[in-house]
């Protein structure tokens, strides 16, 4: 068993439809993982049951053995959009997390202030959020998931609307605050080229099912000039492949 395991989950939303379809899977502690597939194959259905926003109708999710009834502050989820709060600052924000049961400490104040100087926006704290950029956006949202400390951290395409040049600078962001506290990271995306940079591990869906595994060994920290490297593309081509078969 991982330190966030799936087992045999199934999902549909209908009876005579099934969305996810008996998927196993397992992270181990701080590995990163990325999960592609074309469009409606269930990736984000199945990201919700291992958040425990959706209950599975059959199988069970589990966290360090402990199985996941709903949602908790070990797992942190990150959205396609940021859905950040226009009428909050910036910190306030990334703290509504923790505000939303009580009231902010000044320890965390201090580790909000934290991630935003890992993510690069600890001038911008008290501006609020029609005053930043999409990418900025997608910085803030990733701080306000980490805010309660988890241990997992589950994303759903945060990158998908972002031009190129920031994308990736968003990805080494990512890779930099997750690596430091080796947080366990299961991450959605219709990019190829993003999941094999970032992954550990990337894992191929379709019409519910995991059908493809590939294990990525470049060493972290990841460097930038990797993604024009000849093995990148020969794995970003095996990824390309899989998804192909099973169209």
């Amino acid at each position: 068993m991982g330190f966030l395991s799936i087992k045999e989950a199934s999902f549909g939303y209908k009876r005579e439809e099934t969305v996810v379809n008996r998927v196993s899977w397992a992270i181990q502690r701080g590995e990163f993982h990325c999960l592609v597939g074309r469009s409606g194959c269930g990736k984000t259905t199945l990201l919700k049951i291992a958040a425990g926003l959706l209950q599975p109708t059959s199988g069970s999710i589990f966290i360090k053995g402990q199985r996941v009834p709903e949602p908790s502050a070990d797992v942190g989820f990150v959205f396609q959009a940021p859905n950040l709060l226009e009428w909050l600052s910036v910190i306030d924000n990334i703290l509504l997390p923790i505000s939303i049961k009580l009231k902010p400490r000044v320890d965390d104040q201090k580790y909000a202030m934290e991630l935003l100087d890992l993510v690069g926006l600890s001038a911008f704290c008290n501006r609020h959020p029609r005053e930043l950029s999409g990418g900025q956006q997608s910085r803030v949202a990733i701080a306000r998931a980490l805010i309660t400390k988890p241990e997992v951290l589950l994303l759903d395409e945060p990158f998908a609307a972002i031009d190129a040049i920031t994308r990736e600078e968003l990805q080494e962001d990512l890779l930099q605050v997750c690596g430091l506290r080796k947080t366990t990271v299961l991450f959605v995306t219709h990019d190829i080229t993003e999941a094999v940079y970032l992954a550990d591990r990337v894992a191929v869906m379709n019409e519910g099912h995991l059908k493809h595994s590939l294990k990525v060994n470049f060493e972290r920290p990841r460097e930038k000039n990797l993604r024009y490297s000849a093995h990148f593309n020969e794995l970003c081509l095996l990824v390309r492949q899989a998804m192909d078969e099973e169209a």
